[in-house]
């Protein structure tokens, strides 16, 4: 993978809060994961709360779920779904995929009180440091129908 995909742009996250906000969102998210965590200021993840030390991309996104976990599920958040992706069939071979899973939120305003919240904003960077490259795409739930594109 060439380029990373990490933070949204201004332009991507500008998008997403144009979208509407009254209706439940599901986002599903793929991630490849760094093998050693990267963090801005050199340090490790090191946090007072948790006394936790990671090291691996692995590590730091598990210190993410859980310093995150509480503000999530205080917004409503819950996941629906989550898999350990094992093959690429249709897509590009270089996009390898360590998480996958698909979070849902009450309304896209929950999901940005969520990124907006001081105490998400304290702990987003073990994301930043746990990953490599992501993708994260908003979707609006639909009833499931008995055969594909229903």
């Amino acid at each position: 993978m060439s380029k990373s995909f990490i933070d949204p742009t201004r332009e991507e996250f500008a998008l997403l809060k144009s979208l509407p906000r009254d209706h439940p969102v599901e986002m599903l998210n793929l991630v490849k994961l760094r093998k050693h965590a990267r963090y801005r200021d050199d340090r490790k993840a090191t946090t007072a709360a948790m006394a936790v030390t990671a090291t691996t991309g692995a590590e730091a996104y598990a210190a993410y779920g859980r310093e995150s976990g509480p503000i999530f599920r205080k917004v409503g958040g819950t996941i629906i779904w989550s898999g350990d992706p094992q093959l690429m069939v249709i897509g590009p071979k270089q996009e390898q995929w360590d998480i996958a899973f698909i979070a849902r939120y009450p309304s896209g305003q929950a999901f940005l009180d969520m990124v907006y919240d001081p105490a998400y904003q304290a702990v987003v960077h073990h994301r930043q440091a746990a990953v490599e490259t992501s993708r994260l795409i908003r979707t609006k739930p639909r009833d499931a129908g008995s055969g594909f594109g229903e």
